[in-house]
């Protein structure tokens, strides 16, 4: 201190701003939570560019007061349970005021617990299991939809649209997946879908000729595959049309990602997927697509509920003039409005709805298809 001011003295008195500037300069750290690496890193990778856009935004528009820069730690969770509560650990540590993440369920709670813990508030733009809004944590909320949504809606495009009488079922035993497949199951069943086999294979698994086998001599009307990203998913449908499988292909909401038609080539063709159902016709997504497109690429799965869980929360912080966690979720629950991806609103629990409908992948495009309440959309 003596230091800086003998050097204030010698320069003079217009160092002396440049100092208190520095002294006074205040960053707003926040978290990010995804899979950075592994398999499932293009999703984790399309969660943080989402949150660095909503940043760009706020700053654009003048930030927020009492702030000159608002600062995002992106952890890596590799969807290992483990490590996300180290990087929940590790976000506390660097005193981030709120949290965008994570991708998968089975990372999402577990960390959710550690930041609960500092009071933290949490904000999911993709975790679908249940039990992420339903422990009763106070500082956690979903952007996306549930899994006890989205299984129903899948059964009933089945049973409706496809008139499929049977299904075979495959997860990979991870929390979201297996999850999603015994709610499958079970609305299935109640619609009169008779389930043959509901079958698992592991995380990680790249050669699935043994379920498959087991599927073509099933020979169900539907194929369900829920599994935890879209690179197991683009495999195995790939592996499937070359053993010549004909049962019917569908899938759930982690499919929805540019790089399935990649990797599964023309097996992805005809492939129908339950997703969240987003009008990108609104202004809203065209200026979030105008932004986004050119610095990132394409659109994917989870970008805008990323972008839209990252606007929450520092527009809740910017109303609230303050990053006092009780008074953020006061602003949180009080908001009522057009993100990107969908309505903005919250329920008591944390949760803001589930509006799943079914795609089909066309030329290489998901093109809506099909929803609960309209019936076919082309």
């Amino acid at each position: 201190m003596r230091k800086k001011l003998f050097v204030a003295l010698v320069l003079g008195l217009m160092v002396v701003p440049f100092i208190m500037g520095t002294a006074t300069a205040k960053t707003l750290n926040i978290g990010s939570m995804s899979p950075l690496t592994g398999p499932y890193a293009s999703d984790g990778t399309d969660i943080k560019n989402g949150v660095l856009t909503a940043i760009q935004v706020f700053e654009e528009a003048g930030g927020i007061p009492g702030y000159d820069k608002i600062e995002l730690f992106a952890q890596d969770t590799a969807c290992d349970p483990k490590q996300a509560v180290a990087a929940a650990n590790k976000l506390i540590n660097l005193e981030v005021v709120g949290v965008v993440g994570a991708y998968c369920s089975s990372s999402t709670i577990p960390a959710s617990e550690t930041l609960a813990e500092e009071d933290i508030p949490m904000l999911t733009p993709a975790s679908t299991n249940e039990k992420v809004t339903d422990r009763g944590l106070p500082y956690m909320f979903r952007l996306c939809g549930r899994d006890d949504d989205q299984a129903p809606a899948a059964a009933k495009f089945l049973k409706e649209s496809l008139k499929a009488k049977t299904v075979f079922i495959v997860d990979d035993k991870t929390t979201y997946s297996q999850g999603l497949a015994d709610g499958v199951s079970k609305a299935c069943k109640e619609l009169g879908i008779e389930v043959v086999e509901h079958d698992h294979v592991n995380q990680g698994d790249k050669d699935f000729a043994a379920v498959l086998t087991k599927a073509k001599a099933a020979n169900a009307d539907i194929f369900y595959m829920s599994l935890q990203g879209y690179s197991p998913g683009a495999l195995m449908a790939l592996q499937a049309k070359r053993l010549g499988m004909t049962s019917q292909i569908v899938t759930q909401d982690a499919m929805f990602q540019p790089k399935f038609m990649e990797v599964a080539k023309d097996a992805a063709e005809g492939v129908y997927l339950t997703y969240g159902f987003t009008d990108t016709t609104t202004p809203e997504y065209k200026a979030f697509e105008k932004i986004y497109v050119p610095k990132y690429g394409a659109i994917a799965a989870y970008a805008t509920y990323a972008y839209d869980a990252a606007t929450v929360l520092l527009q809740a912080i910017k109303t609230a003039g303050s990053t006092d966690p009780a008074k953020i979720k006061a602003e949180i629950m009080k908001m009522d409005f057009d993100g990107v991806a969908k309505r903005i609103k919250f329920k008591a629990n944390g949760d803001s709805g589930s509006s799943y409908i079914a795609f089909k992948v066309v030329k290489g495009e998901f093109v809506p298809y099909w929803s609960p309440e309209k019936g076919l959309l082309k």
